[in-house]
């Protein structure tokens, strides 16, 4: 069925005169009346009565009308959405961001973003990268920032965002106040509370072997602000990321000899195409400024 001559009879409809259907659809009344006839001929009965300047509908015709009206207007806000999403108007992007990025280094993108395109809507999707690779192969997820401490896997385009580095976390008045950088040896016999989801959990653990440092773990938990009040009062160490949101309180220190840092990318399916809002998205997260000075708090105390 042609939608067009769906909309030929709602004129006919409207005006009751097949000529003046034909104006207001820009067609010759021939083409309007062999489109009638063959919307006719398909539900298989008379849809119009036509009695020399007057054109009433038949019961058929008044069965149908509804329907066709329905139609059509359901095709018509098709191409509305259609028309917004591709306008970048009530679009909807879902980012991946993996759980132990802090929002420090993005709350500037989200704000320059949100003032260029205020039509698109983000979600953000916290996971661990495994998570956020599976979400992000099935299409549930559009794109995922987060690192790994291995090569991503070559299905993914990786883009590169900014290194931070691993800071160590203890209390107030800890033995570990009297440097500027603490050396992984200096964390021999100390109190470990474990952050689950850390990605870098096995390479940490690793680093410290290696150089015959062993720490005691007593606490593990997924929540970050759980390990770091359990930190703050008086309970143990942890290794946290650079730009993660930190509690007042929180003594913290970069890791040195050696440094250790992770890479924080944008993580797209290689091959697969974007959306007019995803790629608006990937261009600003890409042309952002990650480079740029930060912040200007005083890594070495919160307070």
């Amino acid at each position: 069925m042609d939608i067009h001559h769906v909309r030929y009879f709602l004129a006919v409809c409207e005006t009751r005169n097949f000529t003046r259907a034909a104006e207001k659809c820009n067609v010759t009344q021939p083409a309007l009346s062999r489109a009638i006839q063959q919307l006719e001929d398909e539900v298989g009965g008379l849809l119009f009565r036509r009695e020399r300047n007057l054109t009433h509908l038949t019961d058929l015709g008044n069965l149908l009308r509804p329907r066709f009206q329905s139609i059509l207007d359901e095709l018509s806000g098709v191409r509305q959405e259609a028309t917004r999403f591709l306008c970048l108007e009530d679009a909807h992007v879902k980012v991946g961001i993996m759980c132990t990025i802090g929002p420090r280094r993005f709350t500037g993108l989200l704000t320059d973003f949100n003032m260029r395109h205020r039509g698109i809507q983000l979600q953000l999707v916290e996971g661990v990268p495994a998570r956020l690779s599976e979400l992000l192969e099935s299409g549930e997820i559009d794109v995922a920032i987060m690192a790994s401490s291995d090569r991503f896997p070559e299905r993914f385009d990786v883009t590169p965002l900014f290194r931070e580095r691993f800071m160590l976390a203890f209390p107030p008045g800890h033995r570990l106040c009297q440097y500027d950088a603490i050396p992984i040896t200096a964390i021999d016999g100390e109190i470990y509370l474990r952050r689950v989801n850390c990605e870098y959990w096995d390479y940490l653990t690793d680093l410290c072997e290696s150089v015959g440092v062993k720490t005691r773990i007593s606490y593990s938990s997924e929540r970050e602000d759980w390990i770091q009040n359990m930190v703050a009062g008086g309970l143990g160490i942890c290794f946290i990321p650079e730009y993660s949101a930190v509690i007042p309180g929180l003594q913290v220190r970069p890791v040195a000899d050696p440094e250790v840092t992770r890479e924080v990318c944008l993580v797209t399916v290689a091959g697969r195409r974007f959306s007019p809002a995803v790629a608006a998205f990937v261009g600003s997260v890409k042309s952002y400024g990650w480079a740029a000075p930060h912040s200007g708090i005083d890594m070495r105390r919160i307070a």
